[in-house]
C-alpha cells in the first residue's frame, strides 16, 4: 500500500482491484455483492490522502477508485441503469454543474473547471486526494470547504444507485454526512458559477504556491495532520511549534522543522513510527495545554 498513499507508507493488501473505466459501478455492485456474501471485509480507497495503512498491510480487498476518474456528461449523470432509487427531493443541476466521477483527483477536477472558466474550486488547488475523498471528508481550505460546491452525489447502496441532494447543514468540520453511511460515493455534481480566467487562474495559482511554500511538497505527508479547533485561540500548529515540536522524530517520521501541523516521511519511516508520534504530540499537546488534538489522518488496518 505505499504505492497508494501519500505517506509512501504500509504493508500489502491480501487483494488490490482497481476497475477501469464506465464499468465501474456495476463491477462494484457485483464485487460488493460477492464479498459480503463470503464475509470478506472491503476497504474503499480514494487518493491515499490522509490515510496511513498499518505496516502489515490491509485484510481483505482493496477497492481502489482511482480507475473511475474523469468529467461526466450531463447525459451520463441522469441515465439510469434500472437500478436507480428516487428520492422525494432531487432537483435538477444548476447550469453551471460539473459532474466528476468520484476517482477524479482533485486537482484534474480544479483544472476542468478553470478550463471553462467556473469558479469555486479554487481552493482545492493543489490538494492530493480523490475527489470522492474530498466529499467524504468534507476537504476545506482557506474558509472554504466541499459542503459550499458539492450539489448532488450519486450513491452505489445495497439495493441500487441513488441520487442524493445533501444540506449544506449535513455537513460540518472535516466531516460529512457519508461517513455515517453504508455506501460508495459514485461521483459528485459540483455546482459553480461563471468566472473571469484569468482571475481563476491566479486565484489556483496563489494557492499552489501557498502550499509549496509551506512545505506541503517537500516529503511525503499527509499534509495537517490534526484538526484546527477555533476554541484553542490559535492554530493547531502553532500550538505544537510553541512546545517545541518541530524537528522531533520517532524513526522516519517527523514533526517537519518548518511546520507543527505536518508529519513527513523523511525517509524509511513505517507507519508505526508515525502513529507513535501522533500519539506523542498528542500527549504533549495535553500535558502541556490539557487540549484535546484531533486527528485528520487516518489510520488502517492493525496497528499494535
Amino acid at each position: 500500500m505505499s504505492d497508494h498513499t501519500t505517506f509512501k507508507t504500509g504493508g500489502p493488501a491480501d487483494l488490490w482491484i482497481r476497475p477501469e473505466g464506465e464499468c465501474f459501478p456495476e463491477y462494484a455492485a457485483m464485487l460488493l455483492e460477492s464479498a459480503h456474501n463470503e464475509r470478506i471485509p472491503v476497504f474503499v480507497l480514494g487518493g491515499g490522502a490522509n490515510l496511513a495503512v498499518s505496516d502489515e498491510g490491509i485484510r481483505g480487498i482493496v477497492l481502489d477508485t482511482g480507475g473511475y476518474a474523469g468529467e461526466m456528461g450531463s447525459g451520463e449523470w441522469g441515465m439510469g441503469n434500472g437500478e436507480e432509487v428516487p428520492t422525494p427531493y432531487s432537483p435538477l443541476p444548476t447550469p453551471h454543474s460539473l459532474f466528476f466521477r468520484a476517482g477524479t483527483s482533485v486537482d484534474d477536477a480544479v483544472e476542468i473547471a478553470a478550463a471553462r472558466s467556473l469558479s469555486g474550486m479554487e481552493f482545492l488547488a493543489g490538494m492530493p486526494g480523490s475527489i470522492g475523498g474530498a466529499l467524504w471528508m468534507n476537504a476545506r481550505c482557506y474558509d472554504r470547504e466541499m459542503a459550499d460546491v458539492v450539489r448532488q452525489v450519486k450513491v452505489l447502496e445495497w439495493n441500487g444507485i441513488r441520487t442524493i441532494t445533501p444540506k449544506k447543514e449535513d455537513f460540518s468540520y472535516k466531516k460529512s454526512p457519508f461517513q455515517g453511511m453504508d455506501c460508495l460515493i459514485l461521483a459528485v455534481s459540483a455546482a459553480l458559477e461563471e468566472g473571469e480566467s484569468a482571475v481563476i487562474r491566479e486565484t489556483i495559482s496563489a494557492r499552489r504556491k501557498d502550499r509549496e511554500t509551506k512545505g506541503h511538497y517537500r516529503c511525503p505527508s499527509a499534509g495537517s495532520a490534526f484538526k484546527n479547533n477555533r476554541a484553542f485561540g490559535k492554530p493547531t500548529g502553532q500550538i505544537i511549534d510553541e512546545l517545541g515540536l518541530k524537528g522531533f522524530r520517532v524513526g522516519g517520521a517527523q514533526v517537519a522543522p518548518w511546520h507543527g501541523n505536518i508529519i513527513i516521511n523523511s525517509g524509511g519511516a513505517r507507519s508505526a513510527d508515525i502513529l507513535a508520534l501522533v500519539k506523542m504530540v498528542e500527549d504533549r499537546v495535553k500535558e502541556e495545554t490539557g487540549m484535546e488534538l484531533e486527528r485528520e489522518i487516518l489510520f488502517t488496518g492493525n496497528f499494535y
